[in-house]
């Protein structure tokens, strides 16, 4: 029998190992529907929302998926600009 080869280490890629829930949680977490629906105006955000229709729409809607995971890397690097300005006040 053949095994699959481990998959290849990705240590700059903040998006490796993440969930699709996990990302839809922290935005949602972060910003809220409406809000989320805001900065990315689609359905499954403004009509009756859920993390469950969300990831259902996001699983079979590449081009949505792609804006929210940029959302998801902005808003970490706001939260590090943040964090590296509260250091730095210190």
């Amino acid at each position: 029998m053949h095994e699959a080869p481990p998959p290849a280490a990705q240590p700059r890629n903040p998006l490796h190992g993440l969930t699709l829930e996990t990302i839809v949680r922290a935005l949602e977490a972060r910003y809220g529907w409406a809000e989320l629906a805001q900065r990315i105006p689609v359905r499954c955000f403004s009509h009756d929302p859920s993390v469950k229709s969300s990831l259902k729409f996001l699983r079979k809607t590449p081009w949505a998926r792609e804006k929210v995971e940029g959302l998801y890397l902005f808003m970490l690097r706001e939260e590090k600009r943040m964090q590296r300005s509260l250091n730095e006040s210190r």
